[in-house]
């Protein structure tokens, strides 16, 4: 890949954002980004990975700030006395857009599209499915009943919306926040990554 691009996907929980995300990135050829935004972050700030893992996508950082359980800091950090939760997000956006200067990136959720809306070459892309799909998607991924996995959806979905509205200037699934908004559920993973990818290489003339 000569050009250098960035796929960000915002995705609801369920479906198949992650796995669709991954697939571009190994059929483009470039570096993917899910969870490993949490190590990125925590080498920028100094903190405890787990820190940023109890608090992923989710607006309200401070509320284990006391927690014994919990080690803040992997390392003295001279942001120790001034932590709040802008500083926090400030991290991992620093951590997303250190990588995305370096190399050509797939990047999944945690306002990457925001964080990085002035960068060229950009398509920001939402992933919606049908929630008896989702349903299935994650009592299967996690091992639990449908009534449960429905909960995780309904969830997961609040959670994700009160982080992105909160720190963007934009609604999180709203249509107008993003370059395509695709139901997975429609024509299915394969396919809808065709679409995806196609529309990428439009919109970037690849």
């Amino acid at each position: 890949m000569e050009k250098h691009i960035i796929i960000n996907v915002g995705r609801q929980l369920g479906s198949g954002g992650r796995i669709i995300g991954s697939r571009i990135a190994n059929d483009f050829n470039i570096k993917f980004y899910d969870k490993e935004l949490l190590d990125l972050a925590a080498q920028e700030s100094g903190f405890n990975k787990k820190f940023f893992e109890k608090n992923d996508e989710h607006k309200g950082f401070l509320k284990l700030l006391f927690s014994p359980f919990i080690p803040l800091f992997g390392s003295s950090n001279p942001y120790s006395n001034q932590l709040s939760d802008e500083s926090l997000f400030k991290f991992q956006s620093d951590a997303i857009r250190k990588a995305a200067q370096s190399h050509s990136c797939v990047f999944v959720g945690r306002c990457a599209d925001y964080i990085l809306r002035d960068f060229p070459n950009c398509v920001n892309i939402f992933i919606t499915a049908d929630m008896p799909d989702r349903i299935k998607r994650v009592s299967e991924l996690m091992g639990i009943n449908e009534k449960e996995a429905e909960k995780k959806c309904i969830a997961g979905d609040e959670k994700r919306a009160e982080y992105y509205n909160y720190y963007s200037a934009k609604t999180w699934g709203a249509a107008s926040s993003y370059d395509l908004c695709i139901n997975s559920s429609a024509v299915g993973i394969d396919s809808t990554i065709n679409i995806i990818e196609d529309f990428i290489s439009r919109k970037l003339k690849l």
